[in-house]
């Protein structure tokens, strides 16, 4: 089923569900008059609500614009950390790009794929803010963290990884040939 076709199920669900929680004020239902239930049946079979959910919020003026996913210029300046375990020493990587290429002071393991992976997708380290709203399946995906600071394509980039969710081993895999390490099972 696609997402085109979910939305408008899930916007009837919606309104349904919102009218049948929701007082009306008016007068007292009579004996021939319509009930709770029978206004919400009205409710749901109404018009939804424009999507809301595509809206997206203007930048705040004070916020730097980052980068856009898609090609870029593939220029890092990057510091990795990937911590195995909390008991394991953390790994070390540096990450220089130029144009797309690994420049000589890297000191990574995938720097090849690392400076590809960065110029075909120029905000691969600027994810989201993290939404407290989003559903993410329960599964664990290891002990494993890392932390990437610098700069891509003249954008700083603080951001860190996790493995504890299926929103944060998504990240994870997407960025993986970035933070030079496998990471539990995949």
């Amino acid at each position: 089923m696609s997402l085109r076709t979910v939305r408008p199920f899930l916007a009837i669900l919606a309104v349904a569900g919102l009218a049948a929680c929701t007082a009306t004020p008016g007068p007292a239902p009579s004996s021939g008059g319509p009930t709770a239930s029978s206004s919400a049946t009205e409710s749901a079979s109404a018009t939804p609500a424009p999507d809301t959910e595509t809206t997206v919020p203007a930048p705040s003026p004070s916020a730097p614009p980052g980068p856009t996913a898609g090609p870029g210029a593939g220029n890092a300046e990057l510091a990795i950390m990937v911590k195995p375990s909390p008991t394991e020493p953390a790994l070390n990587y540096t990450l220089v790009c130029r144009d797309g290429v690994p420049a000589p002071e890297s000191k990574h393991p995938k720097a090849d794929a690392a400076c590809a992976a960065l110029k075909s997708n120029a905000a691969l380290l600027s994810p989201a803010p993290k939404n407290t709203n989003r559903v993410c399946t329960e599964q664990y995906g290891g002990p494993e963290t890392a932390t990437v600071t610098g700069i891509v394509d003249d954008t700083p980039v603080d951001t860190s990884f996790a493995r504890t969710n299926g929103c944060e081993i998504g990240a994870w895999t997407a960025a993986e040939d970035v933070l030079g390490a496998t990471g539990g099972a995949s």
